[in-house]
């Protein structure tokens, strides 16, 4: 356990410096007289659409490397372990189904798009070099996560990737290249990450090409077949559900790529929530395959259980502070008054973040155990809650509706999971310590409106947040949330040379 909190706990500050860079992107991105609202939704609608693709074109490689990872390991000397291009090639091959697809398909695009966002239309090839990049950008980091990698890829994707974008913002703000060039400049910020992450790995020598298939790959053949086919399904339908929200924006409302800035800021606020996620799942990964393989029940018992209380202490305290704060925010910072407009949106989508990480690795835990197929089962149910409820309250609410549409699908997703797991294994993420975040987190949240209310500015800022978090994180040592929280104070008061 301790080797997956270190991990956890560097990839996090990672993580979190890297939404540092983002929350400065954002800034700039919504500032007055730099970007207008259409131009920053198409910088979302790309990603979107690049996201759908990478699912599309992965042929569930991902979960592949993470399922099989230890067989190959314990088989195969490492400059015979052809799992990696196995991986590559397939994936190269799925998104060259995927360009086929775009060329056949794009008069269909054209229809969706012209009307609420022809701006979609004008860059459309563009979107697939972005698309390439981020698919193999997600083959390479599988492939690291499995040899202990996981800081370094999330040091490219969390802070590398933002880096690259701020540079280009910067470059805009200045004047020194259009915005048609940031678009276009823009497309190549996947395929750059992938391309350190790919030079790192053969530098160090933990990526080794062999094209020639492996006993164990042959042994595995039909396993591997079965397991990548269902996960393949349910990762696209998961991504779907990921992305839907915005192409659903973009092809419904007026002034489409407008209202799709202001849910993305909506988005990347609530993402904030999100950052610990990534790192406990990165780090969690390769011992939960492990754990299964030698029927370890005890140790995926105290993942479940661990990851779900420090998500959800990360999670209530974010979204506490994101709440309180955001409208101080917007005016203190002198963002676009249009901005205002993603509170509701922010509550709505924040809850269902907390919601996702209060359950736990459970996604993980079902991935890497012999009832995987259960990942598609569970996805199709999302989507079809998510689509029709989707679609019908954006029609209606507008942006509110689709991030309510989020909060309750998400919700039902997650408890069918967690109900999964019960069943088939006696496996749960809550204690008595879950009721007590959540009873700390909505006690420091109400204390902290009530005293700073009537501060605004800079000074309500600070001292809202400061003792918002002074309380929160006093209580949760103080009642002992997290098995974690003691060996993390003891090592940074040791490092810092106190006893």
């Amino acid at each position: 356990m301790s080797n997956i909190r270190r991990q956890s706990i560097i990839s996090s500050l990672v993580i979190y410096i890297g939404f540092g860079v983002g929350l400065l992107n954002i800034y700039l991105f919504t500032r007055k007289g730099i970007f207008l609202e259409p131009q920053y939704g198409l910088y979302n609608a790309f990603i979107a659409i690049a996201t759908l693709m990478m699912a599309f074109s992965s042929f569930g490689m991902p979960t592949y490397i993470y399922k099989f990872f230890p067989y190959y390991k314990s088989h195969l000397p490492d400059k015979k372990n052809d799992q990696a291009s196995v991986a590559l090639v397939t994936g190269i091959i799925g998104f060259m189904v995927i360009i086929l697809a775009g060329i056949l398909f794009k008069p269909l695009v054209i229809k969706k798009y012209i009307t609420y966002a022809p701006e979609i239309i004008t860059y459309y090839n563009w979107i697939f070099l972005l698309g390439f990049g981020l698919l193999i950008f997600t083959l390479l980091e599988a492939w690291a996560w499995q040899i202990h990698k996981s800081v370094f890829t999330n040091f490219l994707k969390e802070l590398g990737w933002r880096l690259f974008i701020m540079v280009l913002i910067l470059l805009f703000a200045f004047q020194l290249i259009s915005f048609d060039l940031f678009i276009k400049l823009f497309s190549f910020s996947y395929p750059f990450i992938a391309v350190i992450l790919l030079l790192y790995l053969l530098y160090t020598r933990q990526l080794h090409f062999n094209f020639r298939l492996s006993k164990v790959t042959r042994r595995f053949s039909g396993s591997i077949l079965k397991l990548t086919s269902f996960v393949y399904a349910a990762l696209v339908v998961f991504n779907i559900s990921i992305v839907f929200d915005s192409l659903l924006i973009s092809s419904v409302l007026q002034d489409a790529l407008a209202q799709l800035a202001v849910y993305s800021v909506a988005q990347n606020i609530a993402a904030m929530i999100q950052a610990p996620q990534r790192g406990i799942i990165s780090a969690s990964m390769i011992h939960l395959a492990t754990a299964w393989k030698e029927k370890n029940r005890e140790l995926i018992r105290k993942i479940y259980q661990r990851s779900s209380i420090n998500q959800l202490l990360f999670a209530c305290g974010f979204f506490s502070l994101v709440v309180i704060n955001l409208q101080d925010v917007v005016v203190t910072f002198e963002l676009k008054d249009t901005y205002l407009k993603a509170f509701y949106v922010v509550i709505f989508l924040g809850l269902a973040k907390v919601v996702d990480m209060g359950t736990g690795v459970n996604s993980q835990i079902i991935a890497t155990s012999t009832y995987w197929r259960f990942e598609l089962f569970s996805g199709i149910i999302l989507l079809s809650v998510m689509l029709p409820l989707s679609y019908f309250l954006t029609k209606s609410y507008g942006i509110v509706g689709t991030a309510v549409a989020q909060l309750i699908s998400i919700s039902i997703y997650n408890l069918i999971r967690v109900l999964f797991l019960w069943n088939k294994f006696r496996l749960q993420p809550f204690s008595r310590h879950t009721v007590y975040t959540l009873l700390l987190g909505g006690a420091c949240f109400t204390l902290s409106y009530l005293l700073f209310r009537d501060l605004h500015s800079w000074v309500g800022l600070i001292a809202r947040s400061l003792f918002f978090i002074v309380v929160y994180a006093g209580g949760a040592t103080y009642m002992k949330l997290s098995p974690d929280i003691q060996p993390v104070l003891q090592n940074i008061l040791k490092r810092v040379g106190v006893r």
